[in-house]
């Protein structure tokens, strides 16, 4: 470890979020690069800084800072530097050099003690005086909270985040509740403020501690797709996390609810413990279906005439259910269309879009993920958007409520009809926010697979909208004799039904490798990956998918990645590498967008790096490519879907992983030339019906199982799936 003293002689970069920076110190007449998280240091200050130099691969020789503090100047020179370096803002370089003239070495002092002095130099009035004082006391604070705030562990950045939150009130949030910073500063959650508090010596019972684990312990529960817990589940739960008692959570749950932190309700004869905001969002949405759904006078011998001259017009012949579809359509406004693959829904779709289009009526048509609307635009042949798209996305802060859509009740969409496809994908805040910006009038018609595994958010909402049975569903069950041909819809049909699949038939579209050891398959899956299937099915390495139930073990996501990485994307001199926690990301890695984050910038450019388009908004399940490694800016440029590139801070690279190999879940509303799929021993919760379904339909040309043809049998006859905790249904009924 060396120790530099010098003058901060430029600032090269500075990132505002995580306080990264790249300055040129001049120390003893020499000018040394430095790089280092320093959130507030300014140009013309005198730093003591600690760290080793470094050899780096593009900018030569660096001082890497791994800590700093902020000297006084002493000499005239220097302070006359400080103060006229923009630190203070309103004093430029003349005034500085006035200030320094009149108060000379005790300019410092006079600011801080006697600022009412600052009025003697021409130029510079009280209010103007004060102002100066201001700044350079805001400035000596925030030094002074960061300080205070390292001693906790807490990083820069998220000590700006705190300090911009509560100011000089941190010091007294920090030693009586710091789990108050959970609830209040982004990024900071229940495991971070419950470490502070231990640090700051919090006891292990105490109410502030409990309250907080309670809403972690919901929070977690939503990222697993519940909106509720069950109370007994959640008292234990909140005892195993935060070690203590079930009696002792349970003291704690009335006052909550009196705070309105959460509202216990009895669903089932059982009670359920919802988070506040989660209660009020299922109710919202039941509300606000129940208002759509309105009767519509519709002549049955007019609608006939139309569809018989729809399928004359466009040569297709639907069956019964297919043109009752249609009718209902007309007739309601909410309708619900299910069916598996094959069962002709896009032929449906197609009829609806041209029944309304005869009508006059205008049409919007979205789903839930950019692949998922690039599909029905092909299908359709008319213009589908994301959901999110279509809602005008905007990109303020996710927390403020009504800022992320500029669709909502105040601007409202303006159209008929609404067609959503892949609704099995939208959870209950999408849902939320799709009917804020829909009036009564406008038909909304769901289109989905309700045997597919449902969102990766919370809710469980075209399951929990079928089941209520307030709105007209039509079920779509016959398989069409063209869809009949492909093995692959054969067989997620017999696997649908609960029916064993033969395999010991081989057909191009669908077979199964069998092997028995966690390493062989690993082994074939390489080769499918990178040698055969991208020629089999006129398709890239990156476009074949792997997908496996499990996050853990040898044949699990993070192992696989790992393996696929190093085959599919080696190292390389030319491809730069950057180490997140246990990830490592390359060039040309293939990367999953694993958080919806509303507020990350995108842009579409042309071959010449000019900007066609831009937005806003990345969301869970985004794949992308790493185009750009850049060390000097300390970002990752991904490239996602349409051209939209997105740059990463390094500090938001958690919010990426590789995707060579993806959960069952994570891959609803995609659809690949071929997948690849791992199939040996693992969890009876995972290894179920659903999850063998929903990753069968995920592929277009190819299925490749490769595993145990036991394993396989064992999926289709275990029904059991991972129950999700949600109440649309009962609200549906009672509002």
């Amino acid at each position: 470890m060396e120790t530099l003293h010098g003058l901060v002689e430029h600032i090269v970069y500075h990132n505002e979020n995580n306080g990264y920076t790249v300055l040129a110190l001049m120390c003893q007449g020499d000018e040394i690069m430095c790089t280092g998280t320093m959130a507030m240091v300014n140009e013309g200050e005198y730093i003591k800084a600690e760290g080793d130099y470094v050899e780096h691969a593009t900018y030569g020789r660096q001082f890497r800072i791994t800590s700093f503090s902020i000297e006084a100047p002493e000499d005239l020179f220097s302070i006359e530097r400080y103060l006229g370096s923009g630190a203070i803002k309103g004093v430029g370089p003349s005034l500085a050099g006035r200030i320094v003239k009149k108060f000379k070495e005790d300019s410092f002092k006079i600011i801080e003690n006697e600022p009412e002095r600052l009025a003697e130099i021409k130029g510079i009035s009280e209010r103007k005086a004060q102002e100066i004082y201001q700044q350079f006391h805001d400035k000596q604070d925030m030094r002074q909270a960061m300080m205070f705030l390292s001693k906790y562990g807490i990083s820069t950045a998220y000590a700006v985040k705190i300090y911009n939150e509560y100011g000089s009130r941190l010091y007294d949030i920090i030693r009586e509740n710091p789990y108050q910073l959970a609830e209040d500063v982004s990024g900071i959650g229940f495991r971070l403020a419950d470490d502070i508090a231990r640090r700051a010596g919090i006891s292990q019972d105490s109410d502030y501690r409990i309250r907080s684990g309670v809403i972690y312990v919901l929070l977690q529960a939503s990222m697993n797709g519940h909106v509720f817990l069950p109370v007994e589940e959640l008292k234990y739960q909140a005892a195993e996390i935060l070690e203590i008692s079930e009696d002792s959570v349970e003291r704690q749950l009335m006052d909550l609810s009196i705070d309105k932190k959460i509202i216990i309700k009895t669903i089932e004869e059982q009670p359920v413990v919802y988070a506040a905001a989660y209660y009020y969002l299922e109710l919202s949405t039941a509300r606000m279906l129940k208002n759509l759904n309105i009767k519509y006078e519709v002549s049955l011998r007019e609608a006939e005439h139309q569809i018989q001259r729809i399928e004359a017009e466009e040569k297709i012949d639907l069956d019964e259910m297919q043109k009752t579809a249609v009718v209902e359509a007309a007739r309601n406004g909410v309708l619900v269309i299910t069916g598996g693959p094959g069962t002709g829904k896009t032929t449906t779709i197609n009829a609806m879009i041209r029944f309304f289009e005869n009508e006059g009526l205008e049409i919007r048509l979205a789903a839930p993920t950019g692949r998922a609307a690039k599909r029905m635009t092909e299908a359709t042949g008319y213009e589908a958007q994301t959901i999110h798209r279509m809602l005008e996305l905007t990109g303020g802060p996710e927390e403020q409520a009504g800022s992320r859509f500029e669709r909502n009740e105040q601007n409202p969409l303006e159209t008929d009809v609404i067609i959503i496809d892949e609704m099995s994908m939208v959870d209950i805040h999408l849902m939320n926010a799709l009917l804020k910006a829909i009036m009564p009038g406008t038909r909304l018609i769901m289109v989905g697979d309700v045997n597919q595994l449902p969102s990766v958010g919370p809710g469980n909402v075209l399951k929990d909208i079928i089941q209520s049975h307030c709105f007209n569903v039509v079920m779509l069950t016959k398989i069409f004799r063209q869809a009949m041909e492909s093995a692959i819809i054969k067989n997620a049909h017999k696997i649908n039904d609960g029916e064993d699949i033969d395999l010991q038939v081989k057909t191009p579209d669908f077979f199964c490798l069998k092997r028995y050891q966690a390493t062989d398959i690993q082994g074939v899956i390489i080769a499918l990956v990178r040698d055969k299937l991208p020629k089999n099915v006129g398709a890239s390495v990156n476009d074949i998918q792997v997908l496996t139930p499990m996050r853990k073990g040898e044949l699990g996501v993070e192992r696989l990645n790992k393996l696929l990485q190093e085959y599919l994307n080696p190292k390389d001199e030319a491809k730069r590498e950057k180490e997140q926690g246990d990830r490592l990301f390359r060039e040309g890695d293939k990367v999953m967008q694993i958080k919806n984050n509303y507020q990350l910038e995108w842009e579409i450019t042309d071959k010449y790096g000019i900007p066609l388009e831009k937005g806003v908004g990345v969301f869970n399940g985004d794949m992308g490519v790493v185009r750009e490694i850049n060390f000097f800016a300390e970002q990752m440029t991904v490239e996602f879907d349409e051209g939209r590139k997105i740059t990463y801070p390094f500090a938001q690279l958690d919010e990426l992983e590789l995707a060579y190999a993806i959960t069952v879940h994570k891959s609803q509303g995609s659809e690949y030339p071929a997948v690849v799929m791992p199939l040996l021993t693992g969890p009876r919760m995972l290894f179920n019906r659903n999850i063998l379904y929903t990753a069968v339909t995920r592929a277009k040309k190819c299925v490749a199982i490769v595993g145990s043809e036991q394993t396989v049998a064992q999926m289709i006859r275990n029904q059991r799936e991972q129950k999700r905790y949600s109440g649309l249904s009962v609200w549906l009924n009672e509002v």
